[in-house]
């Protein structure tokens, strides 16, 4: 299985608009992140996670010329706010786009995507097959395995996804010890870190170490990274030596 960083950046992105810290002014692309998605690959399979502001971006840089099935953690702008390009993977695949999301999901894609779902439709609008999940489903995708772990975002239930030994955790601040089970035994994980103050959402650096150090994953990721946590390669070198900061375009294979 491959994975590829297709955005590790938190909700504004880094750089951030008029920011001029040394993050956001770094030359080094590993300091530039697009909003938090990424690619999983196997057995010939395409499957992406949230498809936010960048995703026309993120797949026209990766390359892809299918999409098997796309998955949403949550309904927030910087997870949802690119479907409408799944025109693209219409026009290619002549075939609707299998979209896997909870009901929650679902609504608020209603209101921001209304057209989609009108009783008329209007030429050339995306093509989607809603397929409804919940923390106690099982995806399987052509034969692809998939396990939601529900996690919190504050008071907003997010989910994760396990594919076989990889977990993808994103926009938690909180597991509870029933879906922590489901990540356990895992080879690599992603986790969330936003910066290393604490936050309302988010885990913060330590408390993403913590959780890591209690999971005891092989190897562990960051993502969902803002440009307080500091310059990359800095943070880099402050990590446990089975911790790594995630970057756009970073391919993996588990």
């Amino acid at each position: 299985m491959q994975i590829t960083f297709l955005g590790t950046g938190t909700s504004q992105g880094v750089p951030l608009i008029a920011c001029e810290c040394s993050v956001c002014s770094s030359a080094n692309e590993k300091d530039k992140r697009l909003r938090s998605s990424i690619l999983v690959q196997l057995q010939g399979l395409d499957i992406v996670v949230d498809s936010g502001p960048d995703f026309r971006q993120q797949i026209l840089r990766s390359g892809i010329k299918k999409l098997d099935a796309l998955l949403f953690t949550h309904a927030h702008k910087d997870h949802i706010a690119g479907m409408d390009d799944i025109r693209g993977f219409n026009f290619k695949m002549k075939t609707a786009v299998d979209v896997y999301c909870t009901e929650q999901v679902e609504k608020q894609m209603h209101q921001e995507f209304h057209y989609i779902f009108s009783e008329i439709k209007y030429p050339g609008i995306p093509e989607l097959n809603i397929h409804r999940i919940d923390k106690n489903s099982h995806i399987d995708v052509k034969g692809m395995h998939i396990q939601p772990i529900e996690v919190m975002h504050y008071k907003l239930p997010v989910l994760g996804f396990r594919f076989h030994d990889f977990v993808y955790i994103t926009d938690a601040n909180f597991i509870s010890e029933t879906e922590k089970l489901k990540m356990k035994g895992c080879d690599t994980l992603v986790l969330n870190a936003l910066r290393r103050e604490q936050h309302v959402s988010h885990f913060s650096l330590q408390e993403a170490l913590d959780l890591i150090a209690e999971l005891k994953p092989k190897r562990t990721y960051l993502t969902h990274i803002s440009h307080q946590l500091g310059l990359h390669d800095e943070v880099s070198n402050e990590l446990p030596p089975n911790v790594f900061l995630a970057y756009d375009t970073l391919q993996i294979e588990c």
